[in-house]
């Protein structure tokens, strides 16, 4: 789900809402105090757990990686006993992938990265973390993409 155009034209157009898409879904989202994540996916509750005190940036990103586990149907997040550490290991990251790519469309990322800003500077612009503009870089890489950009880090 996507919603609202940007009035200027030298800003991302489109914001990809994660937590209206689960709500269309009927995934409950509770807010809590996580130790070690945060986010995770409890498929038998049909609910998305995020950390409390996540700033908004933290949150949006958190709640699109766990919506691709739950349109992946994962049976939750790392907490299967019946698969391999390098399995879960997969998981996570297609997880990671795909809500990167959900999160950071190519013709914004191309407008930001017109202006020549470091990683933590084109994550704010984008609204996500430096890890998850990460993830997406390297989802791009062999597509000519990293070497014509101007993004420093």
């Amino acid at each position: 789900m996507y919603v609202g155009e940007s009035p200027r034209l030298d800003r991302p157009t489109k914001t990809y809402a994660p937590r209206a898409l689960l709500e269309q879904l009927g995934i409950r989202i509770v807010t809590t105090w996580l130790r070690d994540t945060w986010g995770l996916w409890l498929p038998d509750r049909r609910t998305v757990v995020i950390a409390e005190n996540l700033n908004p940036v933290q949150e949006r990103c958190t709640l699109a990686h766990e919506v691709e586990h739950v349109l992946a149907d994962d049976s939750g997040c790392g907490t299967s006993t019946d698969t391999t550490q390098a399995s879960r290991i997969r998981v996570e990251r297609l997880a990671d992938r795909e809500a990167a790519r959900k999160l950071i469309g190519i013709s914004d990322l191309a407008l930001v990265a017109k202006r020549g800003l470091d990683m933590r500077e084109t994550a704010a612009e984008l609204d996500v973390t430096e890890r998850l503009l990460a993830v997406r870089l390297d989802d791009l890489k062999g597509e000519a993409w990293p070497a014509t950009l101007k993004i420093a880090g």
